[in-house]
């Protein structure tokens, strides 16, 4: 049973990643990068839609991230890297050698995933590349990626999955599962 759980964590995380770097690449190639010089909402980029359930718009655009979230401590290019490399192979010992939940095998190799995609970046391009911008009501969500999306939800679900376990539990109960 192990082996088919893991092996679906691996083909989901190869497609992730997979296109990850597809779309990374793709932007690169076809979009211009951000600048002042589009002030406008898409911000230069491909608006996908405006106005949707009242307020919400979303753009495909070309932006390039040399910090962590939002560019934080940008100007801290090669430590973040480093700290990047050290927290993955933290995360892969953690996820391989000691890990004992089922349960957080996926999230952490979400993360794990994500954060080799955005590592990757440095590499290849010398910053991370983002591309999915919302805007909520006026309010401009920061721009992300594929690779910050499963970052995302891999957290989301380790920090929200406690929360939920006794209802978790009564679902199952319910269901007759143990």
């Amino acid at each position: 049973m192990r082996t088919k759980r893991s092996a679906l964590y691996i083909l989901i995380c190869a497609v992730i990643f997979c296109l990850d770097r597809y779309v990374k690449y793709y932007i690169n190639a076809e979009i211009f990068p951000v600048s002042s010089l589009y002030p406008f909402y898409p911000y230069g980029g491909v608006g996908v839609f405006e106005n949707w359930c009242g307020g919400i718009d979303f753009s495909i655009n070309h932006v390039t991230n040399t910090g962590a979230a939002w560019g934080f401590l940008s100007a801290f290019q090669q430590i973040l890297l480093w700290l990047r490399m050290i927290l993955i192979g933290g995360i892969a010992i953690y996820l391989f050698c000691f890990n004992t939940l089922k349960e957080r095998e996926l999230p952490f190799a979400l993360i794990l995933t994500g954060a080799i995609g955005n590592v990757i970046d440095h590499f290849v391009y010398g910053h991370v590349i983002d591309m999915f911008h919302f805007n909520f009501w006026g309010f401009s969500f920061a721009v992300f990626n594929i690779a910050d999306a499963a970052i995302f939800c891999g957290v989301t679900f380790i920090v929200l999955r406690p929360a939920f376990e006794k209802s978790w539990q009564g679902l199952r109960g319910l269901l007759g599962r143990s």
